[in-house]
């Protein structure tokens, strides 16, 4: 008698994650209540399972959801707003002012719904964000049906969020706290730079983490000039002073890391700490290259991350999968280094060790969250197909993603968005637009 089951999804090829480099033909997938049941020939799962709902997906790949592991999400409203600049003139003159004028929960939520869609659209089922309201970013995030990781932030400077740390901490302890009951929700300590937090504020949020066990999540390391002003003030190296503070540990998640020594590296691989490789936002705001080959080779876990819209511009992981490779390969002089399977494993289970969910999500495995994407392989941009895994990380444009799934809930289906409005999105993106538009004028 065959087994009910709620779903049962028949692929051309299946690719895992893990193990590494693994491409499975004419397999099927399994899932029961919203967990991974089985992998297994085709043949097979039609005789062992009745499914509820039973789908064919004769020309994609079934593969883990990408997991986005550095963003700020509802910056998408702030797209293209202040292009061409470096790091600190784009900020100081253009972001952190915009941001004090416009930042409130209503901008949030509207710049949260639009970055969701856009990740769901591009096979992003899990993201680690960092911005302001936090609560607001969760609930979209709850309402939608996404997996998220959201942090609560900490800078030295009051804003429309908190007056001052204590308000930070308050507030985002008040939301670890809220967020223990929400199975997909997640939470990470996200002091945004060693040059904006003091070190008795990151002494502070490090141990509160060690007490909760969650990550933190920080910029670090990001330009030339940031570290080079760090160590003119304080005698040492941010990375240094989180060392000192005892930041440097598996719970630390460093993005960017463009400006790294083999002293660094070395430390970063004994702590166990993580790193989240922002490639084009890197390459546009010419910030330097992280050396992900050399990491890698290291031992330390590098995760993807796309950055805010609105210094990408865009959330597309499969285009950043291929910026890390090709930029990784030219870094190292070396065409051999990050292979095709090495990069998807950074934005899929590399970014869910690094949010400590590794044994939640980030592979397809039985027991394992049902978080996956269909890619249609069989168009004009990818066939024909010899290697299915390099196909994804070097011609997958994202809009060959049809289907998505988190915790087994068809999120995208045929390319249509289930959960979220996507015309009032878009027209509340287009108010901010002209909102922002005329008081930047004014």
């Amino acid at each position: 008698m065959p087994q009910p089951i709620a779903t049962l999804l028949n692929a051309r090829w299946i690719v895992p994650v893990e193990p590494e480099g693994q491409v499975l033909e004419h397999y099927a997938l399994a899932i029961e209540e919203g967990r991974i049941l089985a992998l297994l020939p085709q043949a097979e799962a039609a005789v062992r399972y009745h499914a509820a709902t039973c789908l064919n997906f004769d020309r994609h790949v079934l593969l883990p959801g990408l997991i986005n592991a550095h963003t700020h999400a509802s910056m998408t409203l702030l797209r293209g707003f202040a292009d061409d600049l470096p790091l600190m003139r784009w900020l100081q003159d253009h972001i952190w002012p915009a941001e004090t004028r416009w930042v409130d929960p209503d901008f949030v939520r509207d710049g949260s719904r639009l970055a969701m869609a856009e990740m769901l659209r591009g096979g992003v089922t899990c993201f680690n964000d960092m911005y302001f309201f936090p609560e607001v970013t969760a609930a979209v995030a709850r309402d939608c049906g996404m997996r998220a990781c959201v942090g609560l932030i900490a800078v030295d400077f009051p804003t429309a969020y908190a007056r001052n740390l204590d308000e930070y901490l308050d507030k985002g302890l008040a939301l670890h706290a809220a967020l223990q009951a929400e199975p997909r929700l997640h939470t990470a300590f996200a002091p945004h730079a060693a040059y904006t937090v003091s070190a008795p504020a990151l002494e502070r949020i490090g141990r509160l983490a060690a007490d909760l066990a969650i990550p933190v999540h920080i910029h670090l390391h990001e330009t030339a000039a940031e570290v080079a002003d760090f160590q003119a003030q304080h005698g040492c190296r941010p990375l240094a002073r989180l060392a000192q503070l005892g930041l440097l540990s598996p719970r630390l998640l460093a993005v960017h890391m463009t400006q790294l020594e083999p002293a660094e590296i070395d430390r970063l691989a004994q702590a166990g700490a993580h790193v989240a490789h922002c490639p084009e936002s890197n390459l546009k705001l010419a910030n330097g290259f992280c050396p992900t080959a050399r990491l890698d080779a290291a031992g330390v876990n590098v995760a993807i991350g796309t950055d805010g819209a609105a210094s990408n511009n865009d959330l597309d992981l499969f285009g950043e999968l291929r910026a890390a490779a090709l930029l990784g390969k030219a870094v190292a002089g070396d065409p051999a280094v990050l292979p095709a399977a090495r990069v998807l494993r950074m934005a899929t289970l590399n970014g869910a060790r690094a949010l400590g969910l590794g044994d939640e999500i980030g592979s397809l495995e039985p027991g394992k969250a049902a978080d996956l994407i269909a890619v249609d392989l069989g168009q004009p941009e990818t066939e024909p197909v010899y290697h299915p895994i390099s196909q994804l990380v070097y011609a997958v444009g994202r809009h060959q993603v049809t289907d998505v799934w988190v915790a087994g809930q068809r999120l995208l289906a045929d390319r249509r968005l289930t959960t979220l409005d996507l015309d009032e999105i878009l027209q509340r993106a287009r108010g901010w637009r002209d909102k922002i538009q005329a008081g930047h004028r004014a």
